[in-house]
């Protein structure tokens, strides 16, 4: 007979929102099998879990940008949602940059519930009627703090001034996979100084996705996201199934983590996903540079002959919040004109 568990805290309702289609499309370059995408979504919308997000992972029309467009076209992802998510409600992602409002407009129409817009805290003011907008196209949206921990906590209640109280919800997200649990507890409860609803996005570099999941529970956050076999952009994302399955052990199984269980088994052997750089990721978290700047990082490296670890320190030296572009691209030069002994003029 299983030892009996003691509850691991006591919980506020909590909403789990599987992000399996969006997250995991980076594992796979944004190509999903149409077959797979039917079966998943029609066997998770026997599940319990009422919020499932679709779509490319950056975000619908990224393809505006220059990214990899995914092989599922919006009106296809729609027919498909509309068909297998009878009892679910489905969303997609939205960056500012790229995905117009109006093309916002026209999924809501084609049954689509909610969004979630991705902006960095820094530049959240930038998009203040973006959003706003976007909350009277569509009845559920939500803002993502990208990138949350280059901002310190104690400044995200004033780089939210101005933005609407008609969103949902406020995101944290760990997009570096850096956090600690303590770092999440403290920009969950900051965030509710702000917003009723706060949720947690957690990426997996150290190994901490679940358990800072978890923290963010603990310090208020009342929905929170997983993917499948925890198969996401990088290392990988907080585990559907195994926060099913923690959150059972407090009182009850109310995501039925058997089943998403073998959901995470049918996605891990039908997904071909893209190997991870394990390196990469465990000094992306550690320093705090975005899995998305790693190829350039190994580009830079190659090309100069200098250390990774070494150009992403610096990179974040020199960026005033999150590391970008031209932040590592100077860093590698810096380092590598230090090494030849030339005096750089970077």
């Amino acid at each position: 007979m299983p030892a009996a568990h003691a509850p691991i805290f006591e919980p506020p309702t909590t909403e789990l929102l599987d992000a399996t289609l969006r997250d995991g499309s980076y594992a796979v370059d944004f190509q999903l099998e149409e077959k797979f995408v039917i079966e998943l979504l029609g066997r998770l919308n026997e599940t319990p879990i009422r919020k499932i997000e679709i779509g490319h992972g950056l975000g619908f029309e990224a393809e505006r940008a220059g990214i990899t467009p995914c092989n599922i076209d919006l009106e296809r992802w729609c027919e498909i949602a509309r068909a297998e998510l009878t009892a679910s409600s489905w969303g997609m992602f939205a960056q500012p940059e790229f995905s117009r409002l109006t093309t916002l407009a026209e999924l809501c129409d084609r049954g689509m519930s909610f969004v979630r817009i991705g902006i960095e805290a820094e530049r959240v003011s930038e998009h203040l009627d973006y959003i706003e907008r976007a909350t009277e196209i569509c009845g559920e949206v939500y803002l993502n703090l990208m990138k949350t921990s280059a901002t310190p906590a104690e400044q995200l209640p004033a780089l939210l001034e101005g933005v609407t109280p008609d969103i949902a919800g406020l995101y944290v997200v760990d997009s570096y996979g850096s956090m600690l649990p303590s770092d999440v507890r403290r920009y969950v409860t900051v965030a509710k100084q702000s917003f009723p609803v706060v949720g947690f996005h957690g990426h997996d570099n150290l190994g901490m996705a679940n358990a800072n999941t978890i923290a963010a529970v603990e310090a208020g956050a009342t929905i929170v996201d997983g993917t499948l076999n925890g198969i996401g952009r990088g290392a990988g994302n907080a585990e559907t199934e195994s926060l099913a399955g923690i959150l059972s052990l407090t009182g009850g199984d109310v995501y039925d983590y058997k089943t998403l269980g073998k959901l995470a088994e049918f996605c891990r052997s039908s997904m071909d996903v893209i190997p991870e750089n394990r390196t990469m990721q465990v000094l992306g978290g550690v320093i705090g540079i975005h899995s998305g700047f790693f190829p350039l990082v190994e580009e830079l490296c190659a090309e100069l002959t200098v250390d990774a670890a070494s150009v992403m320190e610096a990179a974040v030296e020199l960026a005033p919040a999150s590391a970008g572009k031209n932040d590592i691209r100077a860093a590698a030069q810096r380092i590598a004109q230090r090494s030849a002994g030339v005096e750089s003029t970077v």
